[in-house]
């Protein structure tokens, strides 16, 4: 994986590398390059030379595992807001919970957004014509019954 170097940087890859095999003491590859002993140095004790990932490897996180699995199921059960979700938290699970930290742990887990986890209601099918008790008739008064769209409803077609 290639890391983009930043913008400011003062030695790349290659560089470092250049660092790590000179004998040339640290004083003089730092004036070379134009960075300070204290970098020479740093890259002198080094094997690698690409540059890591600067990704926290631990979350910083109140919640417990346990925590964040209680937290998710009452999210998806009772499906309460951050805020009141927030207060429940605090309560009864960890007083030192944050806002923003259970907003992570909920996005984490795949239960950010709410109105996601709300059941859907059921669409209603379109129909051409209302619904009626059986034994209602239909009487449709027109010049012409060529094409009524009644017929299929069992109404009753009257030409004047």
């Amino acid at each position: 994986m290639m890391i983009a170097l930043h913008k400011n940087a003062r030695t790349t890859p290659t560089i470092r590398a250049q660092i790590a095999a000179s004998s040339e003491s640290a004083a003089r590859l730092a004036v070379r390059f134009g960075i300070s002993e204290a970098t020479v140095y740093k890259w002198k004790n080094r094997t690698s030379f690409q540059d890591a990932s600067h990704t926290a490897h631990r979350l910083q996180t109140t919640l417990s595992s346990a925590q964040e699995v209680i937290v998710v199921e009452l999210r998806k059960t009772l499906l309460l807001p951050l805020d009141d979700l927030l207060a429940v938290t605090r309560e009864f699970i960890c007083l030192h919970a944050t806002r923003s930290g259970l907003d992570r742990c909920l996005r984490r887990h795949g239960v950010g957004n709410l109105n996601a986890l709300k059941p859907k209601e059921p669409t209603q099918t379109h129909k051409a014509f209302k619904s009626y008790e059986p034994g209602f008739i239909f009487i449709w008064i027109s010049n012409t019954c060529r094409k009524w769209p009644m017929r299929a409803a069992g109404g009753i077609c009257l030409s004047p």
